[in-house]
């Protein structure tokens, strides 16, 4: 069997045991409460979306947006009632994800703590599964 072939079985039995819900992880309670303060703001936003996109060294990165609205194929994780969508393109990078937010004197950001990364540039601005 190939190598792609072993991935996709893989991929396929992992997917199999998956429930709604499942592809990010609950969110810290600190991003919760960040989200939830950032929304505040913003009445007309429904909650946030999380997606993946081509760049940096590393190859990908995340974005994080406000959405007024589910996509058709968006994954929604509901914690605490803050709402988080998942693009279609990020579900399986994203699997097992946790959400968090830190705060130190330098910095505020958002983290994903994902268990799928191989690889980090030196800056911390992409990654590579």
């Amino acid at each position: 069997m190939l190598i792609q072939e072993k991935l996709a079985v893989c991929w396929k039995e992992r997917l199999k045991r998956l429930v709604p819900g499942t592809f990010m992880q609950p969110k810290t309670p600190s991003a919760v409460n960040k989200i939830k303060q950032l929304l505040k703001d913003k009445p007309e936003h429904v909650g946030v979306k999380v997606g993946v996109r081509t760049r940096g060294c590393n190859g990908l990165s995340y974005t994080l947006e406000y959405t007024k609205t589910k996509g058709d194929s968006d994954e929604e994780v509901i914690q605490d009632g803050v709402r988080v969508f998942i693009e279609k393109k990020a579900q399986l990078t994203l699997l097992g994800t946790e959400m968090d937010y830190v705060e130190d004197k330098l910095s505020s950001e958002f983290v994903f703590n994902n268990p799928n990364i191989k690889g980090t540039c030196g800056c911390g601005e992409s990654f590579n599964i």
